[in-house]
C-alpha cells in the first residue's frame, strides 16, 4: 500500500495556509524549529492530513520481519516513545531501513516500502530507562541485530494510517501503542556487540571505531539511539533525529582532524549529480579546509510550497570550524562527513562548496540520508577538472538553474574567496 502524491508539489496540501512571504523562515525551519511561533508546523499538518491511507492491518496484532528497525521519538524528552518498526510481511526486508541502498530509488518506491513500516510505541524515560522492562531490551536487540528479525507485536488500538514525514528522519507509516512485543533470537553485529559490552569505552570512541571496522553508518546511528555506547552510567536513549546528526558530526570531525593537515588537492573539481529532482554540484578547491552547503528551494517544493521566488539558505565554516549548530540543519553535517570521507581516501584536503537545487519534483521530505548518500554517490563519479575558480563556477552555472552570481551572493565562502583574490592583487 502506498500514499499517492501529486507531482505538482506541496502547495495543494497547504491550501488553507497563509501565503509564505519572501524571506520567511520556512526553508530554514523545515518544520522542526517552530520559528513561526506555532506549536506544530502548519505546512506539515496539512501534508499529514492529505497523506492518509488505508490501514495496513485489520487487527490489533502484527507479525513480520523487522529490517531491523527502531524509532526513538523526541517530543517531551526525556519522556519519549520508543519501539520497533515492523512491516506486515516476512522475508528479507533489510532494504527498508538501509539508507546506503536507497540511492537511485524513486519517490514512489521509497514511499512504498517506508509506509509499510508500522511503528510500535512504548513510553520511557530516556535517561533513566534501566527499569523500563522487557520492551526496552527487545527494542535494543532490534537496533543491534545484524539481520532482519521476526517480530510479533500486539497493539492497544489499531495503528493509525498516517505517513510520518521529517526532513532529517526517514519517514515511516502507521503507529499505535504497544501492548506486548516478542522478538526472535538476536545475533548482534560482532563489532557493535563488542562496543556494547565495553562500558568503559566513550561513545565517540565507539562510533569512530565501528566506522573504521566497516560498520554501516545507519547501523551505528541505530545503536547510538538506544544507548548502546559510552560509559555505563552515562548511557541513555537518544531520539533518532538527534542520533543521526550526532553520528554524522562525530565521524565528520574525526576525519577532519586528519584531512585538514593533508596537502591540498592540485586542481579545481566539480562533481555533478541528479536524484529525486535535486540537482547537485560539488566544488572542491585547491585551498585549505573550508566548507559550505548552499540549498536553493524552488517554489512548489517541500520547504517553499507557496513562495514565488527561490529561497536560498546556507551554512559554512572556515578552517577552525564553527561553534554554533548549523542553521541549515542536520544535512550540513551529513554532507561534511561525506566530503571528508573522500578527502581521507585521497590523503588530501580541500575547500568544498556544495550547491543543491531542490525542484518541484521533490515533493516530500525523505530524511538526511538523502544528502549524505547522494553526496557520497556524487563523489564516486569522475569530476570535471579546471584550472581556475571562474572556469569551475561557469561549469556549475551550466548545470544549475540559478545563475552563478546569485550563488556567489548567497555564499560566505565564495564571497571570501573573491575578496581574498582582490586583496592578493595588491600584495
Amino acid at each position: 500500500m502506498s500514499a499517492t502524491f501529486d507531482v505538482g508539489g506541496f502547495n495543494k496540501y497547504a491550501e488553507d495556509v497563509d501565503m509564505i512571504p519572501p524571506g520567511s523562515p520556512c526553508a530554514i525551519c523545515k518544520g522542526s524549529k517552530n520559528l513561526c511561533g506555532k506549536d506544530r508546523c502548519p505546512l506539515m499538518i496539512k501534508f499529514y492530513s492529505r497523506a492518509k491511507a488505508k490501514n495496513l492491518i485489520n487487527s490489533l496484532d502484527i507479525e513480520g520481519m523487522s529490517p531491523p528497525s527502531i524509532f526513538v521519538g523526541r517530543y517531551g524528552y526525556p519522556k519519549v516513545d520508543i519501539g520497533p518498526l515492523v512491516p506486515p510481511m516476512m522475508g528479507d526486508t533489510s532494504i527498508m531501513d538501509t539508507p546506503e541502498l536507497w540511492v537511485g530509488k524513486s519517490i514512489e518506491e521509497f514511499v512504498d516500502f517506508r509506509f509499510s513500516l508500522i511503528r510500535g510505541k512504548h513510553r520511557i524515560d530516556a535517561v533513566d530507562f534501566h527499569k523500563a522492562g522487557k520492551i526496552i531490551d527487545q527494542t535494543r536487540d532490534l537496533a543491534l541485530s545484524e539481520n532482519p528479525l521476526e517480530v510479533e507485536a500486539a497493539f492497544q488500538k489499531r495503528p493509525v494510517g498516517r505517513l510520518v514525514l521529517d526532513d532529517e528522519v526517514q519517514p515511516f507509516g502507521p503507529s499505535a501503542r504497544l501492548k506486548t512485543l516478542d522478538v526472535g533470537n538476536t545475533r548482534y553485529e560482532q563489532h557493535v556487540e563488542k562496543a556494547f559490552y565495553d562500558t568503559d569505552l566513550k561513545a565517540t570512541e565507539a562510533v569512530r571505531s565501528l566506522y573504521s571496522d566497516g560498520v554501516l553508518v545507519s547501523k551505528i546511528q541505530k545503536a547510538f539511539s538506544v544507548g548502546a555506547f559510552g560509559i555505563d552510567k552515562n548511557r541513555k536513549f537518544v531520539p533518532t533525529r538527534w542520533s543521526i546528526t550526532a553520528v554524522d558530526d562525530i565521524l565528520g570531525k574525526s576525519l577532519l582532524s586528519t584531512t585538514k593537515y593533508n596537502p591540498v588537492i592540485e586542481d579545481w573539481r566539480v562533481y555533478d549529480w541528479y536524484q529525486l529532482d535535486n540537482r547537485w554540484s560539488i566544488l572542491l578547491m585547491p585551498v585549505s579546509w573550508r566548507y559550505e552547503l548552499i540549498e536553493a528551494w524552488f517554489p512548489n517544493t517541500v520547504w517553499n510550497p507557496l513562495g514565488r521566488d527561490v529561497e536560498i539558505i546556507s551554512s559554512y565554516e572556515f578552517y577552525n570550524g564553527r561553534k554554533k549548530y548549523a542553521e541549515i540543519g542536520g544535512c550540513y553535517y551529513a554532507a561534511r562527513f561525506a566530503v571528508n570521507e573522500l578527502l581521507q581516501s585521497e590523503g588530501r584536503q580541500a575547500g568544498a562548496v556544495i550547491f543543491r537545487e531542490a525542484h518541484p519534483g521533490y515533493i516530500m521530505p525523505v530524511g538526511v540520508w538523502n544528502v549524505r548518500e547522494n553526496v557520497r554517490a556524487a563523489l564516486k563519479t569522475d569530476p570535471h577538472r579546471f584550472e581556475t575558480l571562474n572556469d569551475a563556477l561557469n561549469h556549475v552555472g551550466s548545470k544549475m538553474s540559478i545563475p552563478v552570481n546569485q550563488w556567489i551572493a548567497n555564499s560566505g565562502i565564495l564571497k571570501d574567496m573573491f575578496t581574498q583574490r582582490r586583496l592578493d592583487d595588491y600584495v
